[in-house]
This record gives structure tokens, C-alpha cells and sequence, in this order.
């Protein structure tokens, strides 16, 4: 016997509304009666279930379905006719992905209002322009301005008792409630009707067809299961639409139910000496050992330790690895020094990106090393995201999700007539390999690595050029001040001019 096929079991809006219709069809004949068969070929399934506000009978809706570009889902909707209380709520009908996703969506315009949301059961959401963050509730198909519609209902039905006993708190979430008003240019009748928290009729007029302006704002998704998404507008290449995937902690995957609580990992046995001399292999043995250093969260304040090796990249030098995970909170950073000497000569790598394979190369980024792409005008000066050890569509991601945080942030973000925002677009081609472009990395102190894919043969997309330091760049490294040999005789020299 055959697996039933996914897509019949759950097929897009567009073919279950098609189905409707065809099934309307017989029951709008005279003299026809619906026959039972009819009913279970509905794509909408519907079961009387309890009222949990008058226990009275109400009625379950079900529908399966596709979401385009994302995943198989269960919608689920109530409504008792005795107290006119309704609900509704979403499923994935999916597996559990490997990994969290934290989708990003910067809402520029009143259109950018209408963008669909999928928020699952275990997915938080921030606003970081207000501040505001909202836990793992229930799963819920929506819109951005239907969830900002949502925040203003849940938070007011308590402030007149907020206020009476917390005024700082009151105060605090006032100002969220007023500038959310403020976006969807809801009038004050309006507000009044949100406040309430009762079911309304009246339907209030969609905030992306006022004619009012509004004020940018950020709505991040963060959900370990993976099994959230936002929408974005014509392809996954939207500037203002972004996507990242990462790996979740021990406490989410109890939180999801994929590790027991109170399974404790087993007690590292004593090491010899021996075995301590050879931690992290490698080709150095002892020079490659990982150091600990304890230290604090910067984001949670909770005890962490930093680790800290040395490792010997092939063709190239020696590079120190320090990195930073709070298992607590999530925080992770990571940072490259160079272990090696000050090179006499500084070094430019220009490579020629052609194809996907080529965003897998390892690359090193030293903090003295500028970054630039002339296909899309992209020019980074040293010092930029720092030190960084990933592979080329790493820092290519990393490069935009600090443009596109900092840049959309600011004021003046949305008043460019769209040029910042052909330019993500560009830039999103660029990282997804979408165009071929020439990435070229300058560091006045060679401490910047590319991987060759053709080492130790040339490679024939990549051209290296070592060329001597000016002196304007050495006096900006400090080096012109620094002397290493002699010195003893000028400390001598000194001491006797003082003796005299």
C-alpha cells in the first residue's frame, strides 16, 4: 500500500478554495439534497467541542494546508454561538527542525503591514524599538498589524488596575500601547474598542490603507523548534526580509522536550599528565591546548568560560581562537588574533566568486584587514566586525545583518527614495552567489587569510599581492615608534645623558 501523498492531505489556500466552490455547487441546486459522502470531502472539517467560558457546545473548525515557501500546517478556529467567545490557533504539522531560525523583518512602510506572521507555540517575539518582548503563548496565524492589534488588547484590559497599583509599570506600557496606536493611526474611538476585551463586530479599517505617517519598527521571530516564518515580499532576495539559523542550548532542547531534565551529563574523569599535554590535537601537541579562562555574561550576568587556542591554519601561520557561549541566555561571540610575528610587508587577496562552492571557503579576517566588493560599491574599512575565522558566506551574512540592524535603525533609514534598500537587495544576490562579484581583502599586515581550493597548486580565480608598507600606514599600526633590536644601547644612551 502507497503512503498517501503530502500535498493531497495538505493543499494550498488557492486549491481549497477552488474545492469550495466546486462543492457549493450541488447544494445551490433545487431539489438536491447534500449527500454524506460531500461532507467528508470537505477541506474544512468541523467538530462540536466545549465552550471553556459558558460550557455550552460550541464549534471547532480544522483546516490543513500549505504555507508557499515554508511548511504544512494545522489551523484551528472556534466560536461558541451562546457567548460569542472564538479562538483561534496554528499547528506546523511538521518535524522539529535541527536547528533554531530567527527571522527579521524591518516594517518601513504601511504595505510592509499586511506581511503574513506563522508564530508557533514556542516562538518569542521582540520589538526592539519598544523594548518589547513577547514569550512562547500559542501558536498563531496572523499579520503584523494583527499582531500589534493583539499586544494593544492583551496589555490594556489590565492598566486600569496597573495603574492604581504600579504606576512605573503602567506608565511604561502606556507608551508601548500609544505608539503602536500610533503605527496602525487608529483614532481614539478605535482605541477605545481595542481596549475592551470583549469580542467586537465592527471591523476597523486596515493600517496599511490610512493615509497617515508612520513610524519604522523591527519584529523579530525567534523560535528553537524552527516551525515560525514571516513573509516576505516577491522573493527570498527582500532587503527587508532576513533569515538566520543556529544552533540551540541544552535548555531549549529540554524546553522542546528533545532532552530530559534531569539527564546530567557524566563527571569528566580525572586526566594524567599526559593526556592534559594533548588536549585539542592538532599539529603543535601542547601549543594547541585549550585554555580557560572564567569569566561573566556581558548579556546575563551568569558565570561563562572562555576558551582560547591556538591553531595552525595549513599554507598559512599560526592564528589564536577565543570564543564565548552562554549556555544560559545564548549569548555567543568569537574573535582571531594572529600568533605569529608582524609580517615586513602587508598583503591584498583578490578572489573572483563565480559559483556557489566558492562561499564555502574558509576565510580569516584579521582586525587590520578592509574588505571590499566593487560590483556592489561595498567597502568595509579595518577594524570592522572585528577579528572573524568563518567561510566566506559567513561573513557575507554577518555583513549584512549589522548593515541592515544599525542602518534600518536609524531615522533617516526610509527617506533614501529605496537606494539602501536596492543596495541589501544587491547584496543578498551577492552572498547567495546569485552574481558573480570580486571580493578583495587588504591587510597592511598579511595577517588575513583566503582558503585556496587548489593549494598548493594556484589557484586560478585568486590573485595574491604582497606589497611594501607606506609609511603613513605604518605610523597608523604604530610601527614607526616600535623598535625591537638596539634598544639596549639607547637605554644606555639615556641613562648616561641623565647621569650628567
Amino acid at each position: 500500500m502507497s503512503a498517501p501523498n503530502p500535498s493531497s492531505l495538505f493543499p494550498t489556500i488557492g486549491n481549497i478554495a477552488d474545492e469550495t466552490e466546486q462543492l457549493k455547487e450541488p447544494e445551490d441546486a433545487p431539489g438536491q439534497e447534500t449527500p454524506a459522502a460531500a461532507d467528508e470531502d470537505r477541506p474544512v472539517q468541523e467538530i462540536e467541542s466545549l465552550c471553556m467560558r459558558c460550557r455550552e457546545q460550541g464549534m471547532t473548525r480544522m483546516l490543513l494546508t500549505s504555507i508557499p515557501f515554508y511548511r504544512e500546517v494545522i489551523i484551528m478556529s472556534f466560536r461558541c454561538e451562546h457567548c460569542g467567545f472564538s479562538n483561534n490557533e496554528i499547528q506546523s504539522a511538521g518535524s522539529i527542525r535541527p536547528e533554531g531560525t530567527i527571522y527579521t523583518a524591518r516594517i518601513l512602510s504601511r504595505q510592509d503591514l499586511d506581511r503574513q506572521v506563522v508564530k508557533s507555540a514556542t516562538c518569542t517575539v521582540t520589538v526592539p524599538e519598544f523594548e518589547l518582548t513577547i514569550p512562547p503563548l500559542r501558536g498563531q496565524l496572523t499579520t503584523v498589524e494583527g499582531l500589534l492589534r493583539d499586544v494593544i488588547a492583551d496589555l490594556g484590559a489590565d492598566q486600569p488596575l496597573r495603574r492604581i497599583e504600579n504606576e512605573a509599570a503602567y506608565n511604561k506600557i502606556e507608551s508601548i500601547i500609544d505608539g503602536f496606536k500610533e503605527i496602525l493611526a487608529d483614532s481614539e474611538d478605535e482605541g477605545d474598542d481595542d481596549a475592551v476585551g470583549t469580542p467586537q463586530e465592527i471591523r476597523l479599517p486596515k493600517a496599511s490603507q490610512k493615509d497617515a505617517p508612520m513610524r519604522p519598527f523591527t519584529v523579530r521571530l525567534d523560535d528553537p523548534a524552527g516551525n515560525s516564518f514571516v513573509e516576505f515580499v516577491g522573493s527570498m532576495a527582500d532587503p527587508k526580509w532576513n533569515m538566520r539559523t543556529y544552533h540551540r542550548t541544552r535548555q531549549q532542547n529540554v524546553d522542546l522536550g528533545l532532552v530530559a531534565s534531569d539527564e546530567e551529563s557524566p563527571a569528566a574523569a580525572p586526566k594524567t599528565a599526559g593526556e592534559e599535554e594533548g588536549i585539542g590535537g592538532g599539529f603543535d601537541g601542547e601549543n594547541e591546548e585549550i585554555f580557560v579562562f572564567h569569566g561573566t555574561c556581558s548579556s546575563c550576568g551568569y558565570p561563562l568560560d572562555t576558551l582560547m587556542k591556538k591553531v595552525n591554519i595549513p599554507y598559512f601561520k599560526d592564528i589564536l581562537i577565543m570564543s564565548t557561549n552562554c549556555d544560559r541566555c545564548g549569548y555567543r561571540d568569537n574573535e582571531v588574533k594572529s600568533g605569529s610575528a608582524i609580517s615586513s610587508q602587508g598583503k591584498r587577496i583578490t578572489l573572483k566568486v563565480e559559483d556557489r562552492e566558492d562561499l564555502s571557503r574558509d576565510i580569516l579576517k584579521s582586525e587590520s584587514c578592509g574588505l571590499t566588493i566593487p560590483e556592489i560599491d561595498l567597502v568595509l574599512q579595518a577594524g570592522t566586525l572585528g577579528g572573524r575565522f568563518t567561510t566566506l558566506e559567513g561573513i557575507l551574512d554577518q555583513v549584512y545583518e549589522e548593515l541592515s540592524e544599525k542602518v534600518f535603525a536609524g531615522s533617516d533609514a526610509h527617506g533614501d527614495n529605496g537606494a539602501f534598500e536596492a543596495f541589501l537587495k544587491k547584496l543578498k544576490d551577492v552572498k547567495s552567489a546569485e552574481r558573480p562579484f570580486t571580493i578583495i581583502l587588504d591587510d597592511p599586515l598579511a595577517n588575513s587569510y583566503l582558503q585556496n581550493l587548489y593549494a598548493p597548486d594556484p589557484d586560478p580565480n585568486m590573485e595574491i599581492v604582497v606589497y611594501d608598507r607606506t609609511w603613513e600606514q605604518n605610523e597608523e599600526l604604530g610601527l614607526n615608534d616600535m623598535k625591537v633590536e638596539g634598544y639596549e644601547e639607547d637605554a644606555a644612551a639615556e641613562a648616561t645623558e641623565a647621569a650628567l
